[in-house]
């Protein structure tokens, strides 16, 4: 079951917050969204959220998330913590936890840096808005031998 994404970012701004004792800033959560939905693919086989990812300069972008927080800028987002949550699957729950857990140590620049070195961007054309989607096959394809190393 694919879930809003507006909550699974309010989980990863939750996550850094509570577990990480920082806030997570749009750069960041982008590419967390990006390694979530890769490895939600490539595990279970269905997307994580539905809305599409696009290659734009900076790396891997959720265009309605980047929207909602660029206010922001460069500052920490606060997560809403009244929004109810919970997975439907407890290994939906502990995959979650392990990507937030290993790609949420490095910053924002890091995973930019990362991402651009990964066939889904580098293979999608770069842009800045419509037309430049990462297709969820290409990320499925990738992230499954990330599973396996």
């Amino acid at each position: 079951m694919a879930y809003p994404v507006a909550q699974i970012a309010n989980q990863l701004l939750l996550y850094s917050a509570d577990k990480g004792g920082e806030l997570m800033t749009n750069m960041k959560l982008q590419k967390m969204l990006y390694y979530q939905q890769g490895f939600h693919l490539a595990y279970f086989g269905t997307p994580l959220f539905e809305e599409d990812i696009e290659a734009w300069m900076y790396g891997p972008v959720v265009p309605t998330v980047y929207d909602r927080y660029k206010s922001n800028g460069r500052n920490g987002i606060e997560p809403d913590r009244g929004l109810e949550f919970s997975f439907e699957q407890k290994k939906e729950l502990a995959l979650f936890n392990e990507v937030c857990k290993v790609y949420g140590a490095y910053s924002a620049i890091g995973l930019m840096n990362m991402t651009h070195e990964e066939m889904p961007w580098k293979s999608t054309p770069i842009g800045e808005g419509e037309g430049h989607i990462i297709a969820k096959e290409k990320m499925q394809s990738f992230f499954k031998k990330r599973l396996k190393d």
